[in-house]
């Protein structure tokens, strides 16, 4: 199969996904969890029958909780997401629940004020722009012997462009889970996020760097060095992914509930690296090549 020759119809493909994915965000947003905008999380068990999301929030109505949530997780848990809570008032919620359902169990209960939220919000922010950054200082510095056709600071820019491609559609896929499931946002998020990225550059960098071992030591037309470079790394690059698709859906199958959407984001970032490092890095140095070439001609 000609992977550069068809370039046309995976940039296509990306194209619908990245644009499905930034109107996701656009129109729907992102669900934050108490990490970011402060609050409460408290995990339950009931010992008998589960109560309905409705009769816990009528249960929970006598307390000055502010805006409650309440979402069924498994078989026999919930979770309550509300204000951010004091001791006192935790044990009282926890009192009124045992009271109203008999014996339940305290499984988790987090606190986050909402200058911390803040706080760690920005943080996110900050790591991911310097993550961006980074990564395009140090493919220029790595490929600075690299010099024709492409100059080392356009590797960089592929790079980062294949970096935001598998961010921005697991990010999307999250958009629309919050909005119809609920699905929230936190640090364990931004963590996917950043291993993501990690993979993705690693992926990027061994098709690229075996472009740059082909230019130093074979001549011929570019696009035939690129192709033949993509067919070399093809199947360590599909190994790679595969393994770690399979350690990921292991994880969201058997693992607990608070990991479950860490291990989907990897799943689809990982996977939608296996992907654009093959199909999209690769032949957007043809592209570019093509449009500097044109450009030179005029």
């Amino acid at each position: 199969m000609k992977i550069i020759g068809l370039r046309k119809i995976w940039y296509l493909l990306s194209g619908i996904l990245v644009c499905g994915s930034i109107a996701a965000v656009a129109i729907f947003g992102l669900k934050q969890g108490i990490d970011f905008k402060g609050g409460s999380l408290l995990s339950v068990r009931f010992d008998g029958n589960r109560p309905s999301p409705i009769e816990v929030e009528q249960a929970l109505g006598g307390h000055d909780l502010g805006a409650i949530t309440v979402q069924p997780v498994g078989e026999q848990d919930i979770n309550v997401r509300l204000k951010a809570l004091d001791e006192q008032t935790h044990q009282e919620v926890l009192q009124t629940l045992n009271e109203k359902y008999g014996s339940v169990t305290e499984l988790q209960f987090n606190s986050i004020g909402p200058a911390i939220g803040k706080e760690l919000r920005q943080k996110s922010i900050y790591a991911l722009a310097i993550v961006f950054f980074a990564i395009l200082i140090y493919v220029a510095w790595a490929f600075r012997k690299v010099s024709a056709p492409i100059q080392s600071w356009k590797y960089g820019i592929i790079t980062i462009i294949t970096a935001f491609h598998d961010v921005i559609v697991p990010v999307g896929l999250f958009a629309v889970l919050g909005k119809y499931y609920g699905t929230e946002i936190g640090t364990p998020f931004i963590a996917a996020i950043l291993t993501i990225m990690g993979y993705s550059i690693n992926d990027t960098i061994v098709v690229l760097d075996r472009v740059r071992e082909n230019l130093q030591r074979t001549g011929g037309l570019f696009s035939d060095i690129v192709e033949n470079s993509v067919k070399q790394t093809l199947l360590r690059s599909l190994n790679t992914s595969l393994t770690t698709l399979l350690a990921m859906t292991a994880v969201y199958l058997f693992g607990g509930e608070s990991i479950k959407d860490f291990a989907l984001a990897l799943i689809v970032g990982v996977a939608t690296g296996a992907y654009s490092s093959i199909f999209i890095a690769s032949p957007l140095l043809v592209t570019w090549n093509k449009w500097d070439l044109k450009r030179k001609k005029r």
